[in-house]
């Protein structure tokens, strides 16, 4: 029981990685800063809607490991 916790673990926090690393940054530098943004509003609203997805994956994620982590430590005493 405690071996398919920790591989799940394990594949959880990979997953979680993986997500975050996919995400943009929210600092995009000084060229933004003065306005030199080229994209449509069709193409930042679709790019909103996919980091706005992967942000909530990535909290779903985040309970998901503390919660797994938490059960780990009771099982494995």
């Amino acid at each position: 029981m405690s071996l398919a916790l920790e591989i799940v673990l394990l594949v959880v926090s990979v997953l979680m990685i993986v997500v975050v690393l996919v995400q943009k940054t929210k600092s995009a530098g000084l060229g933004e800063a003065y306005g030199s943004d080229t994209q449509s509003f069709s193409t930042r609203g679709k790019a909103a809607s996919r980091e706005a997805k992967l942000q909530k994956i990535t909290i779903a994620l985040a309970v998901l490991m503390f919660a797994l982590t938490l059960v780990v430590l009771i099982v494995g005493k």
